[in-house]
């Protein structure tokens, strides 16, 4: 029923109750009853203003102007908060600026990319620069946050802390295998029975071959990029030699003959002066034995 026909209704109402006054006086709650039950699924069946963001959509964030919060369904303050977010979302078209929300609970690696360590919590960004909201949690205080731009107060994160960065990409590498690790440990105690130190040998063992395994990469790594100085046998000289290349040869073999040959004539030289000076002494011996033997006589 149209929210015509309960008006209509509610005039028929009205007319017949100038009539006939105790059947106007039943059909107007009735009336009332089927306005209310119009009306409540125009209310409820609405669709929410603010943006859903996950691994896949998130750098939707770096262009543009958004509000994003951070919560989880458990957390009480987060709960508290939603009612006037939804509300400060139904301004983001009037203000220019979108309005999202990421559960931490589900998207493990958003969390780890903004350093998520409260909960809620709300970051500014326009055009790739974030600001960390820490003011009032209030609609009136979000809208005046943006209207009068009061996130240019606030100082960006550093483009090394920044969602973007190699660092935080590796920061959301490391939550997500956090929540891996936790999915399986769960597996094998609820699934397969297994008790909980032997779900944790089987981490330590995964632990130690992956280690195992890195190191072996690395060190192949290190030896492609920088090999060992190891010392070579120096090849031998082939026979056959290139006309150019046995020149040099030559010159050093003809080198080494005519050194060859000084030597044997300096060796041959000293051979005679020894030779000489031994003759020289033998006659000085012959000479002086006949002296000293007619000195006795």
């Amino acid at each position: 029923m149209s929210r015509r026909a309960a008006r209509a209704e509610v005039r028929r109402g009205g007319r017949s109750g100038g009539n006939m006054a105790p059947s106007g006086s039943a059909r107007a709650p009735v009336a009332v009853l089927l306005l209310l039950l119009c009306l409540a699924p125009a209310t409820t069946g609405r669709r929410s203003d603010v943006r859903v963001v996950t691994d896949e959509n998130w750098r939707e964030l770096l262009e543009g102007e958004w509000m994003i919060e951070f919560y989880a369904p458990w957390c009480p303050a987060c709960q508290n908060l939603q009612p006037e977010w939804e509300s400060f979302a139904e301004w983001g078209e009037d203000l220019e600026v979108n309005v999202a929300k990421v559960d931490v609970t589900e998207q493990p690696g958003l969390s780890g990319r903004f350093i998520i360590t409260a909960l809620p919590t709300i970051y500014h960004c326009k055009d790739g620069e974030f600001r960390r909201y820490q003011g009032p949690r209030t609609k009136k205080d979000f809208i005046n946050f943006v209207s009068e731009k009061e996130w240019k107060n606030i100082g960006p994160i550093s483009s090394w802390f920044g969602p973007g960065s190699v660092l935080m990409g590796s920061m959301s590498a490391l939550f997500q295998l956090s929540m891996w690790i936790r999915t399986w440990h769960n597996y094998f105690i609820e699934d397969l029975g297994l008790p909980v130190w032997g779900s944790y040998t089987v981490f330590a063992l995964a632990t130690l071959l992956s280690g195992l395994f890195l190191g072996l990469c690395m060190i192949f790594v290190a030896d492609c990029l920088c090999p060992s100085k190891r010392r070579r046998p120096q090849p031998y000289p082939s026979k056959k030699l290139r006309p150019e290349s046995s020149q040099p040869l030559k010159k050093v073999e003809e080198e080494q003959e005519a050194d060859e040959d000084d030597v044997s004539e300096e060796e041959a030289e000293s051979k005679e002066g020894t030779n000489t000076d031994f003759l020289q002494n033998a006659i000085r011996q012959r000479s002086v034995g006949p002296s000293l033997a007619t000195d006795k006589s």
